[in-house]
């Protein structure tokens, strides 16, 4: 693929975080009022987070879930037993309130934004829309690339921006979630082309096929693939991006890689948010030092996407919804281990006896 605006590609080029304060951080958590590693899993979330913010003492304020919403061309095909139209029907249920996701933002007191990335149909004017679409839909990609590359850069451009923004008004965790009936079947294009898996291990049922509609989705698929060849192992991920992908993967790849250019701690969530992650690292790899992941979820093909990219789900919860559901249920967990290590006090600060003292 040709080369992307100045400004894309300096959003590509991202640094990770600096290992100088690895030993203090790790420090700073051994201290704490616990025997060392009581805290599990937390105590590596917490010195990842101390990490990418380059303090002890950090501070996840004004939490925040993008949930980016697209239409899909290949639905035509009949991959999905929803019909298209259930894309725009999700979204305004998202803006009146009534989603999985509105329960768990307003819950956990998470900033939520609704992002029409390219859903095939007009939206009123709602305070929690952001209403840039790139076109009404992806085309179908068993007869032609999803997008153009003009479309694609409109869609990284318009998904980093938005993460500009709300980290311009103080958020410093994000997270991503999305909507698109047929934006499994993009997903798993997107996973087999990338990782080179067989392709039955990344098709799931998504919205929930039977036996025989996963069967035809996997055979449509398959057609897919062979009609966009590439030649050699390191197929280009834009390239393959503006091939399969949706709209709200695109802004998506977009906003993942401003997060991590900010500095921002990312959640990741399920199948479609991390595919979109998936492309972003090919990118960018330095993308996944920014990353705590939420969940592992029961779409098949997830737990070897996670696997590829070396990551530990905090949660298995069974989920296989979207919209940024399981980000949304992590964030309390990150918020936590970012306070332990901010506020828990030491054994020196709380006249408590370590077992070394203990030892003496």
């Amino acid at each position: 693929m040709t080369a992307f605006s100045p400004l894309l590609a300096e959003l590509f080029d991202i640094a990770s975080p600096s290992a100088a304060m690895d030993a203090s951080l790790q420090h700073a958590i051994d201290i704490k009022t616990k025997p060392p590693g009581s805290l599990g899993v937390l105590e590596r979330v917490a010195h990842r987070i101390g990490r990418i913010q380059q303090s002890a003492t950090p501070e996840l304020t004004r939490p925040a879930m993008l949930v980016f919403a697209g239409d899909h061309g290949i639905v035509a095909a009949g991959v999905s037993p929803y019909p298209q139209a259930v894309t725009a029907q999700m979204v305004l249920n998202f803006l009146r309130g009534g989603a999985a996701i509105n329960v768990f933002c307003r819950a956990n007191g998470i900033e939520m934004e609704v992002i029409n990335a390219g859903v095939a149909a007009d939206f009123p004017s709602h305070a929690s829309l952001v209403d840039i679409p790139v076109a009404p839909g992806t085309r179908n990609f068993l007869e032609a690339p999803a997008m153009t590359r003009e479309q694609l850069e409109a869609a990284l451009t318009a998904g980093a921006a938005r993460v500009v923004t709300h980290a311009s008004r103080g958020t410093r965790m994000i997270g991503f979630g999305e909507m698109g009936i047929g934006n499994t079947s993009a997903a798993a294009c997107l996973m087999q082309r990338l990782t080179g898996l067989p392709l039955a291990a990344c098709v799931g049922r998504g919205t929930g096929v039977d036996d025989a509609g996963l069967a035809r989705k996997t055979a449509i698929l398959e057609r897919a693939l062979a009609a966009h060849p590439v030649a050699g192992d390191n197929p280009d991920p834009l390239d393959t991006l503006a091939t399969f992908g949706g709209f709200e993967i695109a802004m998506m790849t977009g906003a993942y890689l401003a997060a991590a250019k900010l500095g921002l701690v990312i959640v990741v969530d399920g199948f479609i948010s991390t595919a979109a992650l998936l492309v972003a690292s090919r990118v960018s790899p330095a993308v996944l030092d920014y990353c705590v992941f939420a969940h592992a979820s029961d779409e098949t093909g997830h737990r070897a996407m996670l696997d590829t990219l070396g990551a530990e789900p905090l949660l298995q919860l069974g989920l296989r919804l979207g919209e940024g559901t399981g980000a949304a249920l992590a964030m309390p967990l990150i918020q936590a281990a970012a306070a332990f290590l901010r506020e828990m006090a030491t054994f020196e600060g709380a006249g408590v006896s370590d077992r070394e003292a203990a030892s003496a």
